[in-house]
């Protein structure tokens, strides 16, 4: 299925959930000197003008990431006010929100020489966007699928590997996918660091994959969700944001916690965070 186009979503409180995770994932993988590759199964545009007539539509980002970059000034978080000052580059003018960062603009903007970064996109136009975009010599474009990508190009040649999985999981069958790709990439890469993203809906089909994960025999599974409001059975639409991390940096659980305490202050009182391990050591 190709209809789905994150540009209606982009910088919404999910984007907040799943970007700020993926900064600080690779702020510590950076602390060390060995080359890593990452890998985004389900790249997206790269960056995304929230004038956009596909962004305007839907104005997901008035729940996300704008009410942040209104209250910027007042917050007081490390990680938080880090990764705002990186969006502030992002922007043609730093005082004002006019583009929201997708995950291979944060990937792109942390390469190193030694790095490495295949975008795998396969609905044609995000690709043809995706194109545009100006980056490093070290990031590659693929138009495919990014699971399959993703298998096929086990084991890496660098020391370390990142992987983030983000579908839109409009087919029920990917929840099964995912996982089975994540245990396939474990088997070849064990101490890879896997970031999978995954949404809150009514239906709550994301327990196929979290339940799959748990009986693959994973371990070190660290899981986050952040709602924003609570769940009702006769709503529609996404009401939360779940993040899984296989082995997750020492340390992530409480760094992240500590932001997202002030990004739930922001995002009203409704929302709220939380985080335990899904699969222990």
């Amino acid at each position: 299925m190709l209809s789905y186009q994150h540009a209606y979503h982009a910088g919404n409180f999910a984007d907040v959930h799943k970007h700020l995770t993926l900064y600080a994932v690779i702020d510590y993988l950076l602390r060390k000197k060995t080359a890593i590759t990452y890998i985004d199964t389900h790249a997206g545009r790269g960056l995304y003008p929230l004038d956009a007539q596909e962004t305007q539509r839907l104005q997901e980002y008035r729940e996300g990431v704008w009410p942040l970059w209104q209250q910027r000034e007042r917050l007081t978080e490390t990680l938080l006010t880090s990764w705002l000052s990186a969006i502030a580059g992002a922007q043609s003018d730093n005082h004002e929100l006019t583009h929201y960062p997708g995950s291979p603009w944060w990937l792109s903007h942390s390469l190193r020489e030694q790095d490495r970064l295949r975008l795998y996109e396969l609905h044609p136009g995000e690709h043809q966007h995706l194109n545009a975009q100006a980056l490093p010599m070290q990031a590659e474009r693929v138009y495919s699928d990014g699971l399959a990508g993703l298998t096929a190009m086990l084991p890496v040649a660098t020391p370390r590997l990142c992987v983030l999985i983000d579908p839109s999981f409009e087919r029920k069958a990917e929840y099964q996918e995912v996982a089975d790709a994540v245990t396939y990439t474990l088997e070849k890469a064990r101490h890879g660091v896997v970031l999978i993203w995954y949404p809150l809906l009514p239906a709550g089909h994301h327990h196929v994959l979290l339940d799959a994960l748990k009986a693959s025999g994973i371990r070190k599974i660290w899981r986050s969700e952040l709602l924003l409001r609570e769940p009702d059975a006769q709503a529609h639409g996404m009401y939360g944001s779940g993040m899984l991390v296989i082995n997750p940096p020492w340390g992530l659980d409480e760094r992240l916690a500590a932001a997202m305490a002030e990004v739930t202050r922001c995002l009203g009182d409704e929302s709220r965070f939380e985080a335990q391990w899904w699969v222990e050591e």
